[in-house]
């Protein structure tokens, strides 16, 4: 077969296949050109989902007749002043689309900078017009119709309008967050979709559009990111790790303005969170990385959508860091949400009445009963007197922070302990309110922070076991042990063989003395099972010391006395992460005074 050129409008229906794939994607290039135009107002509609129209309108510099001539021709741009494709400062330039576009649908710009009258263009499946004049205000508006009506087929792989308008609602919530300082609106023939207003281009516009984007719930639940190494620097904010999705349809990511699904960030984003968050669920992050054009290579993807960074190991490295000191720094803070849930759940439909004809002569026959129900409360409640039953609880064997007196330690974030539920639930009472914590999930980040701590400043503390811990396994069970050695070692768990099928533990970690060791090592077994090769040694370490702390710690149905459990509240207040267990789940509950209040009628 002979080798041939192709033609022209063939070539931009190609290329309109790599860059326009869907709605989205044109609303996107047609966004970003108002943008690069220095626009403060950008109004998007769209029908069917952004296949029978898609206009965007925006009061930007515009352009003059001659230049919107040349916008809908290949390889013309004005978002390259010089040849150097490293040197670019605008949202282009991979995927510069008006040719390809105009290519598969009808395409109509109307435009006026300045200080020419207004002009106006059509191409219609690759046909191009000649540009006449029109009366318009300054700045653009381009209009979409028939989306690959030229490509028939394409239409096939579209999704329902729905779905296709909530991917452009997508694209346009990541670059409002890029852009705080512009007003976005959003409309469909279903109706108002979006409408961001205009914030100050700082952080605390950024913090504004952020809660804009991501909605109401984020408002307060947000921790301020930053780091810089070199040219390189890090800002944004990042959900508190109980404050999670169950996508990553909320992990905002932006690369000089530029929103951008970057594998090595979103992966640095995910090992930032390795440790706090629950299995399938996913963060709460907008951040935005700044460095020179130069270091970063936006021409990987034809849609712009990945990037190529020159030193990918130091953008990693601030981004790991930068994430978990904000986590680190929010200490034992939880998201509020669990507390307004738990109150949701408590608040009856309607408040139950109390009727007396139900009660028989035997519900008041011994005189040592209240009369009746209502005056148990004054008999059985949380009065001071029923404290001192706490007193006499077993003493748990607990290394918890100094002793904090209980009438002063209601002033603590997480306030004074008051009453310890079914062995495992503590009730604290704070300034505002009151506070329940799962004292084993409480403990088990605790002991898992310690470990850490340990092992980062000259190794996991282990104790010398006088007898050695025989355990039987199966051969492959303990062949996988052994061949993890280094790695429980470096944990604190030294294992040796001990014949066919059974391993010796000869040292474990100090904090785990007296704990369950076989339950331990068979819990470690079967993650060690699931981790494969996978994770990296690093986290693999992180991951065995999670699952010591999870044994080593105060167990559900162990009893504690007061001091213990208040020695248990001021630890989690100086334990970073302890909001959170080493599985995700949130170590407490607080309920607001007010909301209380409400949930009986009283407010």
């Amino acid at each position: 077969m002979p080798i041939r050129l192709l033609d022209p409008v063939l070539v931009d229906r190609i290329a309109a296949g790599e860059v326009v794939e869907r709605p989205a994607a044109a609303a996107k290039e047609l966004i970003e050109n108002a943008i690069d135009a220095g626009a403060r107002r950008i109004e998007v509609a769209i029908e069917a989902g952004g296949r029978r129209l898609i206009r965007v309108i925006d009061d930007g510099a515009g352009m003059s007749g001659d230049d919107l001539s040349l916008a809908v021709e290949r390889h013309a741009t004005s978002k390259l002043p010089t040849d150097d494709l490293l040197a670019i400062d605008t949202l282009g330039f991979r995927g510069e689309a008006l040719p390809s576009i105009g290519s598969v649908a009808r395409l109509t710009i109307t435009s006026r900078n300045g200080s020419t009258p207004g002009s106006s263009i059509t191409v219609d499946a690759g046909r191009k017009s000649s540009v006449r004049p029109a009366a318009t205000e300054r700045g653009t508006r381009v209009e979409v119709f028939d989306l690959f009506s030229a490509t028939p087929a394409r239409l096939k792989f579209l999704k329902t309008d729905r779905t296709e308008a909530a991917a452009v609602a997508d694209q346009i919530k990541r670059l409002a967050l890029a852009h705080p300082a512009i007003r976005f609106i959003l409309s469909s023939d279903d109706g108002m979709m979006l409408d961001y207003s205009a914030q100050s281009d700082d952080e605390v516009g950024f913090e504004a559009r952020a809660i804009q984007v991501l909605g109401p719930d984020a408002r307060g639940n947000l921790l301020h990111v930053h780091g810089v190494r070199e040219d390189v620097e890090i800002r944004g904010l990042a959900g508190l790790p109980t404050f999670h999705r169950a996508t990553a349809s909320h992990v905002y990511l932006m690369v000089n303005g530029r929103p951008v699904r970057d594998r090595l960030i979103v992966g640095a984003v995910r090992a930032a969170y390795s440790d706090a968050l629950p299995s399938g669920r996913h963060p709460v992050v907008a951040l935005d990385i700044r460095c020179p054009a130069r270091m970063v290579d936006v021409n990987v993807h034809p849609a712009k959508t990945e990037v190529r960074f020159r030193d990918s190991g130091l953008v990693r490295s601030l981004i790991v860091n930068a994430l978990r000191d904000a986590i680190g720094q929010a200490g034992h803070r939880a998201t509020p949400l669990g507390g307004l849930r738990t109150l949701d759940a408590m608040r009856p439909m309607q408040a139950p009445r109390f009727d007396r004809t139900r009660f028989t002569q035997s519900h008041w026959a011994s005189s040592a009963s209240p009369r009746f129900p209502e005056e148990a409360p004054a008999q059985q409640g949380f009065s001071e007197a029923a404290q001192a039953a706490f007193a006499t609880a077993p003493s748990a064997d607990v290394r918890f922070a100094p002793i904090v007196e209980a009438n002063s330690a209601s002033d603590f974030p997480l306030g004074a302990a008051r009453a310890q539920l079914h062995d495992n639930f503590i009730v604290a009472q704070t300034s505002d309110g009151l506070v329940i914590v799962d004292q084993h999930a409480a403990h088990e980040r605790i002991v898992y922070e310690k470990l850490k701590a340990e092992r980062a400043a000259h190794g996991v503390k282990r104790q010398i076991m006088l007898i050695p811990e025989i355990i039987d396994l199966d051969p492959a069970q303990a062949a996988r042990l052994l061949e993890h050695a280094p790695q429980l070692s470096e944990a604190g768990l030294v294992i040796e063989s001990f014949g066919p099928g059974a391993v010796s533990i000869t040292e474990i970690p100090a904090l785990l003395a007296g704990g369950p060791i076989k339950t331990m090592v068979l819990d470690l077994v079967d993650g060690l099972s699931e981790w494969g090769d996978a994770r990296s040694l690093e986290s693999r370490i992180d991951a065995i010391l999670s699952r010591i702390a999870c044994h080593g710690s105060v167990r559900a149905g162990r009893r504690l006395k007061p001091e213990e459990m208040n020695a248990l509240l001021r630890t989690m207040e100086a334990t970073p992460f302890a909001g959170q267990c080493n599985h995700g789940r949130p170590t407490y509950v607080e309920l607001k005074l007010a909301d209380i209040e409400r949930l009986f009628g009283r407010r």
